[in-house]
């Protein structure tokens, strides 16, 4: 009986340990200049694109996680009130079965010129890879650059699972990463992009892909997910 209860209170103290953990910064993460851009909390930082100071009621909050509850019907992608150049970025997100997400960055907010985010903004792929119709269709599963670099390697996690993203857009580089792989690696600032741009559905989109600076979007695509540990390094 002892044992048992050892054991429960060490199962207790590292839950306690994971809870502290959500949403915050390490010290190393804090020193090399990392900042949280979601506080557990509130949408503090974020709105809805085109209705600055305004989030719509689909977007929730619970234990310290971003969710999308399509019951709600007042959605539309989220976006950031900052807008960043040159960054590190990373999100944990747990897509829903058969579900479609995407963390679109460098998002000109402009709803007269441009009505979505997509618009302007590439993305990295967020999805249901065996329950999603888009998993069969080249360029459009899990950490691809959507639509227009299939990742190198197939390091996702099976549906109900937390990923880990990560977007580095430095200086015309751009690299993206799930759960630790680099999976994408292209440069934004030459011709072959242009040339992968005009190869791609986005190619009747003047503005896509064009200012590689700008606002980060958690995609409102109609199915729910989630998104925790929402970060960002300025560089």
């Amino acid at each position: 009986m002892k044992k048992l209860i050892l054991i429960c209170a060490c199962m207790a103290l590292g839950l306690m340990a994971f809870g502290q953990g959500l949403n915050s910064l390490s010290k190393q993460e804090k020193k090399d200049g990392f900042k949280l851009l979601f506080d557990g909390k509130s949408f503090a930082g974020w709105h809805t694109y085109g209705k600055p100071g305004k989030v719509g009621a689909s977007w929730t909050i619970e234990n310290g996680i971003i969710g999308f509850d399509l019951a709600k019907k007042d959605g539309g992608d989220l976006i950031t009130d900052a807008e960043y150049v040159n960054y590190d970025f990373s999100v944990d997100w747990k897509i829903s079965p058969n579900g479609n997400s995407g963390i679109i960055f460098n998002v000109t907010e402009d709803p007269v010129k441009y009505h979505s985010t997509y618009n302007t903004g590439p993305e990295m792929q967020v999805l249901d890879d065996a329950g999603h119709p888009d998993g069969k269709i080249n360029k459009h599963n899990s950490g691809d650059l959507y639509d227009l670099i299939k990742s190198s390697v197939n390091v996702t996690k099976p549906v109900g699972e937390w990923n880990t993203a990560r977007i580095v857009n430095n200086r015309g580089l751009l690299q993206l990463y799930l759960n630790g792989s680099k999976v994408v690696e292209t440069r934004t600032d030459d011709a072959n992009w242009k040339a992968m741009v005009a190869g791609s559905k986005f190619k009747t989109m003047p503005g896509f892909g064009v200012n590689m600076q700008g606002r980060i979007a958690l995609q409102d695509h109609g199915n729910p997910v989630w998104y925790r540990n929402i970060k960002i390094k300025e560089l």
